[in-house]
């Protein structure tokens, strides 16, 4: 890419600013839904990692629910044992996501097509059933108990009603929002999808196509520890669940839904899908599946590249029609 194209790239437009000022208003427009809106917050996180191995790099995964339940567990072990402070316990989360993605990539990336995404399940697989052993530790199919969380910044406490745990949620999303948004309009992030467009030609032009992947699925971890440390501590639960891959396709639905390669279709399907579920669920508690699998279909058959792949239909048309 030019450097004049690279560097306009790194402004901010202000279309940008929409998703955060949405998450501020919902703050005082749904405060009876605030701790529903930080689990679609930590989504969108886990979204947004799952988005630049999948949507920028091209790797096909179905596992990245072993770096968020590492993160869970990390930050709940750390409340326990060690101190419930809660930043350091997320900087655990995310060291632990990042350590579990570099020993797992550095294999897993050594394979293509579908063994890729068989190592990708067995290595959730191998952690869901050790976190289930180790009940010593992690408490085993009961879950992590006696998680305590203290005040942000020793000011901030918890509530009840989640407006803490809302800002919390938020703020850690921003920073790894900025975080990732840098890293994709960078040399860096062009690259990853020069591999994933045509990796051939990126090893003719000497570009170290390996290290650049495990580095994108090491900090991918990371940001999906992150996010796993952040559940664990807004809801002060750990269970098994987090290593599950219902929550593995789930995050990949949501990814498809919104849009892949795109940074924001993560903020679109991961809204739109966990607001689905919980109204669907709500009317339909037994067969709620069925609906959003229908909803799936949909949006593969008739807007292609997600929801923002349908509002470039839409716009286009305009344009045309103009």
């Amino acid at each position: 890419m030019p450097v004049d194209r690279l560097i306009a790239s790194h402004r901010l437009r202000a279309v940008e600013i929409v998703p955060w000022l949405a998450a501020i208003a919902a703050y005082f427009v749904f405060p009876d839904y605030l701790p529903l809106a930080s689990q679609v917050l930590i989504m969108i996180l886990f979204g947004l990692s799952l988005d630049l191995v999948l949507g920028y790099a091209g790797i096909v995964t179905l596992g990245q629910s072993a770096f968020f339940g590492a993160g869970a567990y990390a930050a709940g072990i750390y409340s326990v044992h060690v101190s419930g402070e809660p930043i350091s316990g997320l900087m655990v989360a995310a060291v632990a996501g990042a350590a579990v993605g570099f020993a797992s990539g550095l294999v897993i990336l050594r394979t293509t097509g579908l063994t890729l995404l068989m190592l990708t399940l067995a290595v959730t697989s191998l952690l869901e059933e050790a976190a289930n052993h180790a009940d010593f530790l992690t408490g085993g199919a009961d879950g992590l108990q006696g998680m305590t969380i203290h005040p942000i910044l020793g000011v901030f406490d918890f509530d009840m009603f989640g407006r803490t745990a809302y800002a919390y949620s938020l703020a850690v999303l921003f920073i790894g929002w900025l975080l990732l948004r840098t890293l994709v309009h960078a040399p860096f992030g062009q690259s990853l999808i020069g591999i994933r467009e045509n990796v051939a030609r990126m090893h003719a032009i000497g570009t170290p196509v390996r290290q650049r992947l495990l580095t994108a699925y090491t900090i991918s971890a990371a940001l999906s520890g992150l996010a796993g440390g952040l559940l664990a501590q807004t809801t002060q639960f750990v269970g098994l669940s987090v290593l599950g891959f219902e929550r593995s396709g789930a995050i990949v639905i949501m990814l498809v839904l919104g849009g892949a390669g795109r940074l924001y279709g993560a903020f679109i399907g991961a809204t739109l899908y966990m607001v689905a579920q919980d109204q669907i669920a709500e009317r339909d508690p037994v067969f709620w599946g069925f609906w959003i699998g229908l909803l799936l279909v949909l949006i593969v058959l008739f807007a292609r590249g997600g929801m923002l792949g349908l509002c470039d239909q839409l716009l286009l048309a305009v344009r045309r029609r103009r």
